[in-house]
């Protein structure tokens, strides 16, 4: 692969392109010919996907949760499988960065306040009929056995 002279252009254009050169430069020790600015904003941008897919996850997770609690006469095999899934991509990412897992221990509440009133919708139930408190714990929910009965 042959330098590319104007990085900046490139990333407007190509991003794959982009990042392969940029990390051929930062290998051979060019860091003066790297694209900086850019690569400092992608680096941000990736750790921001990051915690917003851990949330997302988490609501994912916590709204089937609920309606297995709370519609349990609806119960699914699909539910269940999405609840193993959740769990187990979680803490995949967990096992990666401890930071991740605590970014998701502080952002519980908030997850199981959007979780309970996306459940409601889904359920066709009242939102009071959702606990204001989740009725179940951090560990509980990223734990491989929690099944609530």
């Amino acid at each position: 692969m042959q330098t590319v002279v104007n990085l900046k252009s490139l990333y407007e254009k190509d991003e794959h392109l982009w990042l392969m050169e940029n990390a051929r430069l930062l290998r051979e020790g060019k860091w003066e010919q790297a694209d900086s600015e850019n690569i400092a904003e992608t680096l941000e941008d990736m750790g921001k996907r990051d915690l917003r897919e851990v949330v997302s996850r988490m609501k994912v997770l916590m709204i089937h949760l609920l309606k297995w609690i709370y519609q349990a006469e609806a119960r699914s095999s699909s539910w269940k499988g999405t609840i193993r899934h959740q769990r187990d991509e979680l803490n995949s990412l967990f096992e990666d960065s401890n930071y991740l897992k605590k970014h998701a221990e502080e952002s519980f509440s908030k997850s199981y306040t959007k979780a309970r009133e996306i459940a409601s919708d889904e359920t066709g139930l009242p939102l009071r009929h959702f606990p204001e408190e989740p009725p179940f714990s951090f560990e509980q929910v990223i734990g491989e056995d929690y099944l609530p009965e």
